[in-house]
């Protein structure tokens, strides 16, 4: 029943985006008022402190320098942003890069191709609804845990830390894997659940609230994994190459700040875009991602790192066919970025 279930869950996402891809009436791309900067539609997975080297790419005006306005969407999930993508809503999708393999196997012709890495481990935290400061995986067996859609990374990242720690997650546990991306903090404040999977600034904003702790880092359980990249559509990139080139270029300057700044400095930069969190506590996040050694310094998405992730898939019955690297991953542009 379950293996049925997430079958008729894939081809349901797949189906999605096909159709939405034949209603598909062109691209997001303009020239702004002035005509001195390209607008392009950015649809991210969610908005996390995760992803500060974007945030400080936008504040810090390193898209305008190449020529860029950003129009920044939240996706609240891949398959969400996905399906914006290949419907044209949106020009650059942000998420984890199964979805761009789930779409290939799909048979799509204008499928999704990973131009840039940006995260080199999970971002996201075990919070549990009790204070557990010696905290060990044996602890959540028999428990119940608000996870994540199946077949998306964060999902497959718990179940891969699941098993590395010798733990079923079909038998051992309970996974609740139907509370929609943007509500699992709200599931789980409201009552549910003994534990919750959660991005920053979520996990925190629990622990302020006195409805949860922090008791693991799935980053620093799963080691490192390619969690997300930016893509586009295989038309967009031959007919856009100079702005895939401008938007990775900016995204390597915001890479290069948070790798040669403090917490606090990159703190200051990105708060305009979490308004609802003090400087002290977006420090407090940034610390706890840098430590962790959360992003890369390049965006170079590897063949290595391309396999691990279809290892991940595979370890997870997410991955039926073959997705050849060549294919769904494109490092010209990373590879091309300007030194200094």
């Amino acid at each position: 029943m379950k293996k049925n279930l997430k079958t008729v869950m894939r081809f349901t996402v797949i189906l999605l985006v096909l159709v939405t891809l034949a209603g598909c009436l062109g691209c997001t791309t303009k020239d702004n008022e002035s005509g001195s900067l390209k607008t392009i539609t950015l649809n991210e997975v969610a908005h996390s402190i995760f992803y500060a080297p974007q945030y400080v790419a936008i504040e810090s005006g390193y898209f305008e320098e190449e020529g860029l306005s950003i129009n920044l969407v939240t996706g609240f999930g891949a398959d969400k942003v996905m399906t914006s993508l290949v419907s044209g809503d949106a020009d650059i999708g942000f998420m984890g890069s199964e979805s761009s393999i789930y779409v290939y196997e799909g048979g799509s012709k204008d499928y999704a191709v990973n131009f840039a890495q940006l995260t080199q481990r999970a971002g996201n935290f075990l919070v549990s609804r009790e204070e557990m400061k010696d905290f060990s995986w044996d602890d959540i067996r028999y428990c119940t845990i608000i996870g994540g859609r199946q077949g998306g990374m964060p999902q497959m990242l718990l179940e891969y830390i699941l098993k590395k720690n010798g733990i079923n997650p079909e038998k051992d546990l309970t996974i609740i894997k139907n509370v929609d991306f943007g509500s699992t903090a709200a599931a789980f404040a409201s009552g549910l659940a003994d534990f919750t999977v959660e991005f920053e600034p979520t996990a925190t904003t629990l622990e302020q609230e006195g409805k949860g702790y922090v008791v693991a880092s799935l980053g620093v359980e799963s080691g490192y994994v390619p969690y997300t990249a930016y893509c586009a559509k295989v038309s967009y990139i031959e007919k856009h190459p100079e702005i895939i080139q401008a938007f990775t270029n900016a995204i390597q300057k915001g890479l290069d700040y948070v790798n040669s700044h403090s917490s606090e400095e990159i703190a200051r930069i990105i708060s305009p875009q979490f308004p609802e969190n003090d400087i002290e506590t977006i420090t407090t996040i940034v610390e706890r991602y840098k430590s962790q050694d959360t992003w890369k310094e390049d965006t170079v998405f590897t063949e290595e790192a391309y396999k691990l992730l279809k290892d991940i898939l595979k370890s997870s019955g997410e991955l039926t066919g073959d997705a050849p690297y060549e294919k769904l991953v494109n490092t010209t542009f990373s590879k091309n970025v300007p030194n200094g």
